[in-house]
């Protein structure tokens, strides 16, 4: 069910709102002149991990793996970007969006069970 199309479409978008969360925590929770760093320097560093470890032939990204990790690993980073979204939304004093993206994230996640299982049983290869 994870790579259906519209799962994908919806994964996507949530990668692009969870970097967009992190440019907001960094604007409406810091004062100047932190405000203007961290607006650039969070989504970048949320992007970056989010892009640099993967499991190799992971079958909803390209395949490549410029860090090759475990399915266990993986699961952690895209859980550390998509609920440290909701944190930052949170931090960004955006309680109900935090919460809309909370619901959104479960639902996501119950619904594409077969990636948390195929991750969780997944070693990267020698």
């Amino acid at each position: 069910m994870s790579l259906n199309p519209a799962m994908l479409a919806l994964r996507l978008f949530l990668e692009l709102t969870a970097i967009s969360a992190f440019a907001l925590c960094g604007w409406r929770a810091f004062d100047s002149p932190w405000r203007y760093i961290l607006v650039v320097v969070l989504p970048i560093a949320a992007a970056t991990l989010w892009g640099t470890f993967a499991v190799p032939g992971d079958p909803s990204r390209s395949g490549a793996a410029p860090v090759a990790v475990s399915g266990p690993v993986r699961l952690v980073v895209e859980f550390a970007v998509l609920f440290g979204a909701v944190v930052a939304l949170w931090f960004a004093e955006l309680p109900k969006w935090a919460l809309v993206l909370t619901v959104i994230l479960v639902i996501y996640h119950a619904i594409g069970y077969d990636r948390i299982t195929w991750l969780l049983t997944t070693q990267p290869s020698a």
